[in-house]
């Protein structure tokens, strides 16, 4: 239910904002609106507003919507296609304000108007995200491959990363980041990390043979963990009417053994009961000083998928040590917008250059993702809490504004082509090359949904 709502609030919102984009625009431009529609498909809501009664509509399929504005082209087309249909006349003070009739330079506002208005919503959020505060973990290097790129480099355990490239970082998420960008340009960078004794190391960590599969981690291509603590495996929390509690556990319990396996750390026994749906288990646990056995079924859930275990207790979390690996970042309003536009206009960037990888083949078409993928990563964030899911919303509506703006007839970025194309000819291209660019473009976008679609079932079933 989480993961619908929250794919429903996800697409209802930039949809909404990309159309509101161009209606907008296209009020300040003077031209006439008749159509604002939310969805494709059968209303499920309308109602007429304005001097201009324009038509909200409110539809049951949500994966997009449109504004319909006076079109003089679009209306010969409609009486053509449907001639029993009664014929609308429009006074001629209502036809100047058609969209044809107007200047391309208006044309093209009203059009580049969605997709900045996605790009637009980006900064927004991110500049609200930086203000309130962003929480990252230190980038100090846990588990190092034997082997790998970054052993390859003598990255060692412990290490704390100072910077890549020159470039100083504060987290794992800046360092996960500036890595991916990196392994798409260059052919290595220079790491600048201290180790325990606070001595400085340069490394020279090489992308030779590094895959370009974008699911995957960078750092797990390279070869390197996040540091994470060993944390003993007490129970700090039990969850109402969970496994746990029908068995008898309580918060403070600490867990010495499961099936005779020594227990060393909380991770051990969240490792055991994920691979145990619905098995016995026997636990040996100290409380009050003494050892107590105590059997319990792990709960079957489905997790990406996957069937796995669940028992229902939470580890006790020592916040002394928790503080020492987190770091927080919060911002002036003047900093936060800067580092909003840079952030926006960076993955905007990157989102191109993997476009433009994987027309040459550079990177795998598996990158692409469809609605099913947009909704678990919704569903995963908005449980994640308020700020991850805010952070998706601004990633998602960059997606939307750099795909839309693409030179691909149908999309805003085709229309804006024909635009470009008028400017350096003097007059608007014919209505057989729109003709059949849009049959193109129509072809394009399916070839490119119907991948979507099959990288999104591969990834749900595989």
């Amino acid at each position: 239910m989480m993961t619908l709502v929250a794919f429903i609030v996800t697409i209802g919102l930039l949809v909404t904002i990309h159309e509101y984009g161009h209606f907008q625009v296209a009020r300040w431009c003077g031209v006439k609106v008749l159509k604002f529609s939310i969805g494709f498909g059968k209303p499920l809501w309308q109602k007429t507003f304005g001097k201009d009664k324009t038509q909200f509509v409110l539809a049951a399929i949500p994966l997009g919507g449109f504004v319909k504005m006076l079109d003089e082209r679009e209306l010969k087309a409609e009486q053509e296609a449907n001639p029993e249909q009664p014929k609308i006349n429009y006074s001629d003070a209502e036809l100047q304000r058609a969209f044809n009739r107007q200047t391309v330079w208006k044309r093209i506002a009203i059009v580049i108007a969605g997709p900045l208005a996605n790009l637009l919503l980006a900064i927004v959020l991110y500049w609200g995200l930086f203000m309130l505060g962003v929480t990252g973990t230190r980038p100090i290097i846990g588990e190092v491959v034997s082997n790998g790129l970054a052993a390859q480099a003598s990255l060692t355990s412990g290490e704390v990363i100072q910077k890549i490239n020159g470039e100083p970082v504060s987290s794992w998420q800046e360092a996960r980041w500036i890595l991916l960008e990196e392994s798409l340009e260059n052919k290595s960078v220079e790491i600048e990390a201290i180790n325990q004794n606070n001595e400085l190391f340069q490394h020279t960590l090489s992308f030779a043979g590094l895959n370009n599969d974008s699911e995957v981690d960078v750092l797990k291509k390279i070869g390197v963990e996040e540091y994470r603590p060993s944390i003993p495996a007490v129970i700090g929390e039990i969850l109402p009417d969970s496994a746990a509690e029908i068995a008898g556990f309580k918060a403070g319990d600490k867990v010495m053994s499961i099936d005779g396996v020594t227990i060393t750390d909380w991770e051990q026994v969240v490792n055991i009961v994920k691979t145990s749906p619905n098995k016995k288990l026997w636990f040996e646990i100290e409380r009050a000083q003494k050892t107590l056995r105590i059997a319990a079924t792990p709960e079957k859930v489905k997790e990406d998928s996957k069937s796995v275990g669940r028992m229902g207790a939470a580890v006790k979390i020592d916040q002394k040590e928790l503080d020492k690996l987190l770091v927080e970042f919060n911002y002036s309003p003047l900093i936060s917008l800067q580092k909003a536009v840079s952030k926006t206009w960076d993955t905007s960037v990157f989102s191109l250059k993997m476009l433009g990888k994987m027309l040459l083949g550079q990177v795998s078409l598996k990158s692409i993702s469809g609605p099913v993928t947009i909704a678990d990563y919704a569903g995963k964030s908005a449980n994640m809490g308020l700020k991850t899911f805010l952070s998706f919303l601004a990633l998602v509506s960059i997606s939307i504004g750099v795909l839309n703006l693409l030179p691909i007839p149908v999309l805003d970025g085709g229309h804006l082509m024909y635009y470009t194309v008028e400017i350096f000819k003097g007059s608007p291209v014919s209505e057989n090359i729109m003709l059949a660019g849009q049959k193109i473009g129509f072809a394009i976008l399916g070839l490119l949904m119907t991948l979507a679609l099959f990288n999104d079932f591969n990834r749900l079933f595989t």
